[in-house]
């Protein structure tokens, strides 16, 4: 059942925080909304945000700034939590592993593959629980911070048919090959690295047909960039696949919400174009 935990006036429009029970997860999960003052008056489309490590649904409703662009385009902004939480939940002592680091994977090994299915949670059960309870289009884009941003590309790669637009800020694009996704996907999905190519953007842009323009943001003074991120593994994948894509390399601009604040204007901007095309 769902239960509005927080509301807020934003910009002419509400910040929401709700909970529901997920199947899915079998967990409590929490999401926020953002409603904007357009959806008074017809449904709106719908861009969802995925944060990275750490993070919940509040790094990026009080963060970014997002509500203020969201309302001039008339977008509804849904940010889900990171991962599932709670006592029964399995955890690790790590930042980068278990609650808040789900990857947005569906986990196959044990002990996380009971709870952790968070691409299925954010391709099946939350958009049908939106769609149901809130006044908004089946119209869909989907963005992403870090993990998020890898999550957002997976999942925009693999659901080509449903999403419209795909954007992401500092993605880990290519998990395979870099200690994040390395050590998260040995836990998650095992040690067979075959596995592992079905949740690595540099793999899936290769074998996706879409023409969906893809953009990108990222830091050149992001402390994470050549050891985590390494964008240039994803330029060549889009380039040998002559798949569309934008990166703005943006000088002195480092993996914090001061680079997400400065930039998710032109992203919700990049969504919106997309919304009315």
């Amino acid at each position: 059942m769902l239960k509005k935990i927080e509301g807020r006036a934003s910009f002419g429009g509400v910040q929401e925080v709700w909970t529901h029970g997920s199947e899915t997860l079998h967990c409590e999960m929490k999401f926020a909304i953002y409603l904007p003052p357009q959806i008074a008056k017809a449904s709106c489309p719908v861009l969802y945000f995925l944060s990275g490590l750490t993070c919940n649904e509040q790094n990026f409703i009080t963060k970014a700034g997002a509500q203020r662009y969201a309302s001039e385009h008339g977008v509804v902004l849904v940010v889900p939590d990171t991962s599932p939480r709670g006592r029964d939940v399995p955890d690790d002592p790590a930042y980068d592993l278990g609650q808040g680091a789900s990857f947005y994977l569906n986990a196959t090994q044990a002990p996380w593959s009971t709870h952790f299915k968070m691409y299925d949670y954010l391709t099946a059960e939350l958009p049908s629980l939106i769609e149901k309870n809130f006044s908004v289009s089946k119209v869909r884009g989907i963005c992403g911070h870090s993990m998020g941003g890898h999550g957002a590309l997976v999942i925009a790669l693999t659901n080509a048919d449903v999403y419209h637009s795909v954007s992401a800020l500092s993605p880990i694009v290519a998990p395979m090959s870099v200690p994040w996704g390395q050590k998260a996907f040995a836990a998650y999905l095992g040690e067979n690295q075959d596995t592992w190519r079905a949740w690595d953007a540099c793999e899936l842009v290769r074998l996706s047909r879409t023409q969906m323009p893809i953009l990108i943001d990222q830091g050149s003074a992001d402390e994470f960039l050549d050891s985590q991120l390494q964008p240039e593994l994803f330029v060549a994948a889009c380039n040998a696949s002559a798949r569309p894509l934008t990166l703005n390399m943006r000088v002195g601009y480092d993996h914090s919400y001061y680079f997400i604040a400065s930039f998710i204007g032109d992203h919700i901007a990049h969504h919106a174009r997309a919304f009315n095309a």
